[in-house]
């Protein structure tokens, strides 16, 4: 890489910053591959603009198929302002994969109560300023990704209430991106700013292909 005028865009150190325009409410579902990968995506960009980010994953505990060691959690541990929790059980419900679908519940639950933590916490902080990017998530986050919580919602693991109530009490400069689910959220149509529907075409899954390390983990 050339350090010349017309090098094009080109790293920067990554230094505490805040956004000019956050505050939009993200929806991400459908039945095709790339929920997620899209809101990581956005958490690294928003991350190396020195925003801080924080991920919580609500339905992926991990299945017998796939490493407990996520190739993202890798990376998030390693990329400064971007953190990240898996409140999930072992298992995907319902899947009669030999997990406990009461303890999927719980779990859930439990996740809500942890992202109403996260959104108070971004309430009391001034968004439109710098954030330690070492700091606590419960003290503030630009961005905050609810990763699989409309599968929980899908699952009635969640009321679509509860989900309305997180982005209702979201403060005006944090964006909010919700994913999963196969369903269509319609109970949010009021309530987001961005819905997209990830649809699948095909899949390596269909055709008997496993999870692989490096693009499902």
């Amino acid at each position: 890489m050339t350090d010349g005028a017309d090098a094009g865009p080109r790293a920067e150190t990554i230094t505490p910053g805040a956004p000019e325009a956050f505050g939009l409410v993200q929806v991400w579902w459908g039945d095709g591959k790339g929920k997620t990968t899209a809101a990581l995506g956005m958490g690294m960009r928003a991350a190396g603009h020195g925003y801080r980010v924080h991920l919580l994953q609500f339905m992926k505990g991990g299945t017998s198929s796939v490493e407990d060691v996520r190739g993202e959690y890798n990376a998030i541990a390693v990329l400064p302002g971007f953190s990240y929790e898996n409140a999930g059980h072992y298992g995907w419900h319902g899947f009669l994969d030999g997990s406990d679908d009461d303890e999927h519940a719980a779990r859930a639950q439990g996740a809500l109560s942890r992202a109403r933590e996260l959104i108070d916490g971004a309430a009391d902080a001034t968004l439109d300023e710098p954030l330690a990017l070492d700091g606590s998530p419960e003290d503030g986050v630009h961005m905050l990704l609810l990763d699989e919580i409309l599968y929980a919602a899908n699952r009635d693991l969640l009321s679509p209430d509860d989900v309305v109530a997180l982005i209702e009490d979201a403060p005006d400069g944090l964006e909010l991106v919700l994913t999963g689910g196969h369903s269509r959220p319609a109970y949010l149509t009021e309530h987001a700013d961005l819905i997209t529907n990830v649809h699948k075409e095909a899949h390596p899954l269909d055709a008997g292909q496993p999870a692989r390390k490096g693009t499902e983990f």
